[in-house]
């Protein structure tokens, strides 16, 4: 037996006395039977750890923690014992200033936060008050306050750091006496603006001449530390006040769907500030098993967490569902917020079911939010998704010009939904920082786990696709051309149209500081046709992306499809316009399909399918029209509502395909939600909520959400059925909490109809 046959076989048989034999066996020529091979174990296999690769565990809790000793003595006890340290400083009380209305919580921006604990943002100082039981000497008394993070705490790692009064002995962390009242001392304590985000337990600790004596561990004296959008050094200091007051602080979002030309607003409450969330997000980040030494880093934070919040790969947050069939879960359209998912999460341990992309965004902006990571939900309407790393989105059609859904593989999404967060990119060269797109929504994998970025939004504009982290399946989303094929009998394509501007229309997020929104294509691409997008394009090919060069004869015959406004269960009449643009005559072999669609692109059942031959006079047009009956679509509507039209044909003097394609988003009715009430904070209200069934069928198993931040905590109703054409009225009481402006939202949802959601707005008072 050779060297390299023995190595083998070593690697296989993991027993000793197998490995025995085996040597024993090649030193006398013999070969190995398998029978020699011990029976596999039964069972599970056990967790792989890091032992004998490090000296100890990774550190990647932020809920365990290991307490400090109250008493660290300097030598071993001498013959009758420790002596006692009675006689030197003591602690007698630690105030943390940490109520709603004082300066920590007011300075640092986390008054909002329904905590029991001060929480403070790095970069920034913050106030602690200690109560000696006599005056504090500072050239006697040696103090310092201890803040300790994980089950590992270590100096030079970053988990344990002292931070002292003076300036002749300070740490990473800044540390200075702002005041002293007799025996009472205020601190001021100013964390790296680069430390770990996470909760910290804090230890006030006195040097004797014999040892260290410090406070008790107690749950009060915890404090989280989040990132600082405020704060020039941290990584996510964002300069402009306006749009960090909309990115941080907004908890009331409003995200788009719906069609390009016919767009619909969903309200979401992030609740970032409710009681509980702030512990679940750092919870997400200990069942990633992240290395706590990471944690300050928003690079690998939002990159771990844009995994995290889908379940694919790790059981994450959210399950995503797009079959229709929600029985085990909620529906995607039910959802009214966020906080219900993340406690959930939090609380089960397990993930939630059910989300689509404006969920993950939605949740996914309530985590880096709520961690003081500036964000905001972005929607891109005919958002490609190119399975095949071109940037092409291939539409086969066969000889006649049909669509031939078999080999058609790429779909546009009717939109798409993903994060931007705001951050430095010290990875890239310098001008790539800013805006940056990520993703939770799985749908390719990255470095083999479901995740998408942090990709700079720069980086897509220039066509510096090489960056990291998935800038070049983000380029795609937004710069695919459309490219249909006529596929031969014998099997070979030929493109016979390009469209290089359906894809990546627009780019919608909500404007700071009011309801409205903004378009911000324009930081993802160049004008279409101009030169910089064309050099871009051609950037982007040199990194791999192939593009489909050719340029097919423009057909002078053109297809125009029209702009609909309908209600779920309407009927309505569909006119195909054909215009003829030469000086003959021309004749056009149609095919005109309808279909349910899901709003991801993927076909549903068809429900209209018509075949015209259309003959067209010089410089003429002629309409086809056609009436689309409800009973045709109802029983196979999807909860996007979403009509796909798809019109192709073949002039037959020419031999030219002509294309045309339209979405019609089927319009839900609403809810009616009315306040009543004093509108003054700590006074009880009334919220009520009505909805009429519009159809003639009855609706089962309706499920109404309703909630809104500072005013009302999630609630839910549940109604076993609701008759065609009856009413039914929800009544809820609540008290608000807090000033200001703010809305109620509501929404119902049953397997017969989804997507039907209403709100109301209110200013409470003082």
């Amino acid at each position: 037996m050779d060297a390299a046959n023995l190595c083998l076989c070593l690697l296989s048989f993991p027993s000793l006395t197998v490995l025995q034999t085996i040597i024993k066996m090649s030193d006398q020529g013999a070969t190995p039977t398998p029978s020699t091979a011990p029976p596999p174990p039964i069972g599970r296999p056990p967790k792989v750890d890091n032992r004998g690769r490090t000296s100890g565990p990774i550190d990647s809790s932020n809920l365990e923690a290991k307490d400090i000793p109250e008493i660290e003595y300097f030598a071993a006890p001498g013959p009758r014992g420790y002596p006692p340290m009675t006689g030197f400083l003591d602690i007698w009380d630690v105030d943390m200033m940490k109520g709603q209305d004082e300066s920590n919580k007011i300075d640092h921006h986390t008054n909002l936060y329904h905590s029991d604990n001060l929480i403070v943002r790095r970069g920034q100082e913050f106030q602690v008050k200690i109560t000696f039981n006599r005056p504090y000497k500072p050239n006697e008394d040696k103090i310092a306050v201890e803040f300790v993070i994980g089950s590992n705490p270590q100096y030079s790692k970053g988990t344990y750091i002292p931070v002292f009064p003076t300036k002749a002995r300070q740490s990473c962390w800044g540390g200075r006496i702002t005041q002293t009242n007799d025996s009472v001392i205020t601190m001021g304590i100013t964390p790296a603006a680069s430390c770990i985000v996470g909760k910290y337990h804090m230890y006030i600790a006195v040097q004797t001449p014999f040892g260290i004596r410090r406070t008790k561990r107690e749950n009060s004296r915890d404090l989280y530390i989040l990132f600082n959008p405020w704060a020039a050094d941290d990584a996510v200091f964002l300069y402009d006040d306006e749009e960090r007051q909309e990115c941080v602080m907004n908890e009331m979002g409003i995200i788009y769907h719906g069609a390009y030309d016919d767009i619909s607003e969903r309200n979401w409450n992030y609740g970032q500030f409710n009681y509980g969330v702030l512990d679940a997000c750092l919870y997400v980040m200990d069942r990633s098993e992240m290395p706590i030494t990471n944690r300050g880093d928003p690079i690998k934070v939002t990159r771990k967490a844009s995994a995290m919040l889908n379940s694919r790969d790790d059981e994450g947050v959210l399950v995503g569902n797009w079959s229709g069939d929600y029985t085990y879960g909620v529906a995607p359209t039910s959802w009214t917020g966020s906080t219900d998912i993340l406690l959930s999460y939090a609380s089960s341990k397990m993930p939630v079911s059910y989300a689509q992309c404006w969920v993950y965004a939605a949740v996914f902006n309530t985590f880096l939010r709520c961690l003081g990571i500036p964000s905001r939900v972005v929607t891109n309407y005919y958002s490609a998704h190119d399975n095949d790393g071109n940037l092409k989105t291939d539409i086969i059609l066969n000889d006649n010009g049909r669509i031939d859904r078999n080999r058609t593989k790429d779909s546009i999404w009717n939109y798409h939904c993903w994060n931007e967060c705001y951050m430095s990119r010290p990875d890239l060269p310098p001008g790539f920082g800013g805006w940056q797109v990520v993703d939770a929504t799985p749908q390719e994998t990255s470095d083999g786990m479901y995740r998408c970025g942090p990709a700079s939004v720069l980086a897509i504009k220039h066509g510096e696709i090489c960056f990291p982290f998935d800038a070049a399946f983000v380029f795609a989303e937004v710069n695919s051309d459309v490219v249909f094929y006529s596929r031969k009998n014998d099997g070979t394509m030929e493109p016979v149209k390009v469209n290089q501007t359906h894809v990546g229309r627009m780019v919608l997020t909500k404007a700071a500081g009011s309801e409205g929104r903004r378009d911000i294509i324009d930081q993802y691409k160049f004008p279409e046709g101009s030169p910089e997008e064309r050099t871009v394009l051609e950037k982007a090919e040199e990194f791999g992306c192939k593009r489909e060069k050719s340029t097919p004869p423009v057909a002078d015959v053109d297809v125009v499809l029209p702009t609909l406004e309908i209600g779920v269960g309407d009927d309505f009449e569909f006119s195909v316009e054909f215009v003829n643009h030469s000086d003959q005559k021309r004749t056009v072999n149609a095919y005109i399909s309808g279909s349910v669609v899901y709003y991801t692109g993927v076909s549903g059942k068809e429900f209209l399918l018509k075949t015209p031959t259309v003959t067209i006079q010089a410089q003429k047009s002629v309409k086809e029209l056609m009436t689309v009956e409800s009973r045709n679509y109802m029983d196979h509507l999807v909860e996007q509502a979403n009509l796909h039209f798809i019109v192709t044909g073949k002039i037959r003097e020419t031999g030219r395909i002509v294309t045309a394609m339209k979405v019609i988003s089927l319009h839900n009715p609403k809810l009616t939600v009315e306040l009543t009430g004093s509108g003054k904070v700590n006074e009880e209200m009334m919220a009520t909520v009505q909805f009429t069934n519009p159809f003639s069928i009855n609706l089962e198993s309706v499920y109404l959400r309703m909630e809104g931040p500072g005013v009302m905590e999630p609630k839910s109703r549940y109604y076993s059925l609701i008759p065609g054409g009856s009413s039914l009225t929800w009544t809820e009481p609540f008290t608000p909490q807090r000033a200001g402006k703010t809305r109620l939202i509501a929404t119902l949802d049953c397997s017969g109809l989804r997507q039907v959601c209403g709100q109301a707005s209110i200013t409470i008072d003082l």
